[in-house]
């Protein structure tokens, strides 16, 4: 076990590449690419014939097949949303090797929504409906052969007709506009609705260790549990904190932006993407297809955020459980997530992402980020053992220690001063995330320290993660490495670190104070080497908390001190 962390710095960046320079370059060479043009190529909506345009391709299955799109759609009075229905029903049944006859289409064929959905993928006839004769457009061929056979259309006529050609343009503009996004959402519901399958069964593997503190099991509380989680990430709030967590953010666009050569032309998916923000990092360095997953309502705004940011035709939002949704590829290339917790594992998204690994990751895929490590150290404040415990012990004259409840039973999240820890640090857990399995998830592992000189009590104990972006799915980090050391090790590495002796973070660290009334304050001093065990579990009633519980005690000393402290 690692009993070294470098020293407190009074600055310390997200990553061992400073130069912003890789993601600003990813930014113009996307700008490049936007404005390249892409030559329109429409496919028959009768055999697989390619054409240069829609009005071509329509005269041509007039011509061949007697089948006059433009007079079956002016018969039947299509907007724009039924023209792109009858599209899809047309292609549908081309599909199935069924005949089409324009005169057994009917309005009531196309009233299932579920026609809104693409039957050919970017189907550039959809994209061109504009360009095809307005309804009304033979009597005005009427007017045009009178022009040219000599009588000039009135000035009036000509502004009344380019007035209506305008409006038409701007009309089927809006339209085509608002269809990308109802046939996005339409996606969303279909895929949430009709692929629901049973829970994970990756995740029921997990073992289920469970705490002896943990209340009898209410059944009642599991879908509460889960409203209430996804519940939790439809506001804005919590984003705002995790994008202007600039360690964690900055961590993702670096490693993103400097391995473009990773990313370009490739699958990717974005497992709890929240506002689209890894998505879109993914997306501007060439990624081919980004698979955006979130069963939050926050969704709805990352499908807003990506289609105003021009990268819907890449982009695809999926609304739904990953365990539960079908996504429209076989395999992934690469598997990118923020699904870390506070003290790592709280609120237990880390099986949903190896759920995925093992359902979409190709072999040679990638997960990024590829490794965790979880770290722990004794803690010694007076200060603030003073400030947040002997408080209430004597609150203007009166005692409030009511008010203590849950101090000593649940862990707190703090970011606690790099002076506060008071021994040195050990790394207990590694987890490989292309290899670790939902059982490696619950454990008990040895840990020990060596208290330093200053210390006069030991208050409890911190416990934090360093998280590593390794470009290779081979990689293998031992849990004795901090992310400094690694990082600094190879060129344009990035890492980060949530532990005390560097910048804040949103996850801070998970603060373990000892009820002293339960356990003993075993007598300490300088040089002191404590050993013990630290264990997580799951707990019966909440399966997104955690139990944590430290077994401490002085080395050759038979005597050991244990508490178990909630996360919930």
């Amino acid at each position: 076990m690692a009993e070294a962390y470098p020293p407190s710095e009074s600055s310390i960046s997200s990553s061992n590449n400073s130069d912003d320079g890789a993601w600003l370059q990813a930014d113009q060479d996307d700008g490049d690419d936007f404005g390249e043009q892409e030559t329109v190529q429409v496919i028959s909506l009768l055999d697989d014939k390619v054409f240069d345009d829609a009005v071509a391709m329509i005269q041509y299955c007039k011509d061949k097949y007697k089948f006059d799109f433009i007079a079956l759609r002016d018969t039947l009075g299509l907007d724009f949303y039924g023209q792109v229905k009858l599209i899809n029903y047309i292609r549908q049944r081309v599909h199935e090797g069924k005949e089409v006859k324009a005169e057994n289409i009917t309005v009531e064929e196309l009233n299932d929504d579920s026609l809104l959905k693409p039957v050919l993928e970017d189907d550039a006839l959809i994209l061109c409906l504009d360009d095809l004769p307005v309804a009304g457009a033979a009597a005005q061929d009427k007017k045009d052969s009178k022009a040219s056979a000599g009588e000039p259309p009135a000035v009036d006529e000509l502004l009344q007709k380019n007035a209506q050609l305008q409006e038409e343009l701007e009309r089927l503009a809006q339209q085509f506009n608002n269809y990308r996004l109802a046939v996005q959402k339409t996606l969303d519901e279909r895929w949430g609705e009709d692929d629901s399958k049973a829970e994970s069964s990756s995740s029921s593997k997990a073992k289920n260790v469970v705490a002896e503190e943990g209340e009898k099991k209410d059944e009642k509380k599991a879908p509460e549990e889960a409203t209430w989680y996804f519940e939790s990430y439809a506001n804005n709030d919590i984003h705002e904190t995790m994008l202007k967590d600039t360690i964690r953010t900055e961590a993702y666009r670096d490693f993103i932006y400097a391995n473009k050569n990773l990313f370009a032309g490739k699958t990717v998916l974005d497992i709890g993407c929240g506002t689209g923000i890894l998505s879109m990092f993914c997306a501007k360095a060439g990624a081919a297809k980004v698979l955006a997953v979130d069963n939050s309502a926050i969704l709805d705004k990352a499908r807003e955020n990506i289609f105003n940011n021009g990268l819907d035709n890449i982009i695809t939002c999926i609304k739904g459980k990953i365990e539960e949704v079908t996504l429209p590829v076989d395999k992934v290339d690469i598997i990118v997530s923020e699904w870390m917790g506070y003290c790592l594992l709280y609120e237990a998204m880390l099986p949903s992402v190896l759920f995925a690994r093992d359902r979409y990751l190709k072999p040679d895929g990638l997960l990024v980020p590829s490794h965790t490590s979880m770290w722990i150290a004794p803690v010694s404040d007076e200060e603030y053992v003073t400030e947040n415990m002997s408080f209430w012990r004597d609150v203007y004259g009166f005692d409030m220690k009511a008010m203590q409840e849950g101090t000593y039973t649940n862990a707190r999240i703090e970011h606690m001063p790099a002076d506060a820890v008071c021994g040195t640090v050990t790394g207990f857990r590694m987890l490989d995330l292309h290899t670790c399995t939902p059982e490696d998830l619950v454990f008990t592992d040895k840990w020990e320290t060596t208290l330093s000189e200053k210390i006069e009590s030991l208050d409890g104990f911190l416990v934090w993660f360093d998280t590593f972006f390794a470009e290779n799915h081979n990689e293998k980090i031992d849990a004795s490495v901090t992310w400094k050391e690694w990082a600094d090790a190879g060129r344009e590495r990035v890492a980060f670190t949530t532990g005390p002796f560097h910048k804040e973070t949103h996850w801070k660290q998970g603060l373990l104070l000892a009820d002293k009334k339960k356990v003993k304050d075993i007598a300490v001093g300088p040089g002191q080497k404590i050993k013990g065990e630290i264990q997580y579990a799951i707990p019966k009633d909440h399966h997104r908390g955690l139990n944590i519980t430290v077994t401490w005690g002085v080395e050759g000393q038979e005597e050991k001190q244990s508490q178990t402290w909630l996360c919930h």
